[in-house]
């Protein structure tokens, strides 16, 4: 065994120093608190990754309650705009039957008047006229605003909906189905008939009445 050979073996033989030994320890437990950081920083983001899951389930069950409250505020507005056009046409339907009672009312005093007007035509009954004119104009002009529409037919067809037939004339001077007489004026409110006009109608004469003529 040479020098060289025998210097390497003492080389590998010799005891470790104490400096050494401190390196050592140092440079394990650098490792040891390197690991214990990368622990800690693993755990550290799965613990925000599961607090960001949570945040966003919360949030997702947050939105889905505000859709819900918004679709439910939605309807809830729906229904009382519904209910308020409800209870508006109900009112109107109200207040229309309520006017055409006071028409109906009304409707047997202008009768009166007329049947006044129409039987005093002498001259010592003319000052007496002027007020009563003016008295059932009036009237026909209040329920006239009131929505009320009289039917005085004189040359239309007859309407069975709108007209009530009291007599009927042959003739051939008129189309078949004309009136050629009011006995009393009719009323309707608002498409509704309060009273038929009562008319005379001209009907052409059939075949077996011509016979009977000639």
């Amino acid at each position: 065994m040479n020098l060289k050979e025998l210097f390497q073996g003492n080389r590998r033989t010799a005891p470790v120093s104490n400096k050494e030994r401190k390196e050592e320890k140092i440079n394990a437990n650098a490792n040891k608190e390197v690991h214990s950081s990368e622990l800690e920083q693993s755990a550290e983001a799965k613990a925000v990754e599961v607090d960001s899951a949570k945040e966003n389930a919360e949030m997702a069950k947050l939105m889905a309650d505000l859709d819900e409250l918004r679709q439910s505020m939605l309807r809830s507005q729906a229904d009382f705009a519904n209910y308020r056009k409800r209870i508006e046409k109900e009112r109107f339907e109200d207040s229309k039957r309520a006017t055409a009672r006071v028409i109906e009312g009304l409707i047997p005093v202008i009768d009166g008047f007329e049947h006044a007007l129409a039987a005093h035509r002498e001259a010592e009954y003319e000052n007496y006229r002027k007020g009563f004119e003016l008295i059932y104009k009036q009237l026909l002009d209040n329920i006239t605003k009131l929505g009320a529409e009289r039917i005085d037919p004189v040359g239309k067809p007859f309407d069975p909906h709108l007209h009530e037939a009291m007599d009927r004339t042959e003739t051939t001077e008129e189309r078949d189905g004309t009136i050629l007489q009011v006995f009393q004026p009719g009323y309707v409110f608002h498409g509704r008939v309060l009273r038929p006009a009562m008319v005379r109608v001209a009907v052409h004469p059939s075949p077996a009445s011509k016979q009977a003529v000639n």
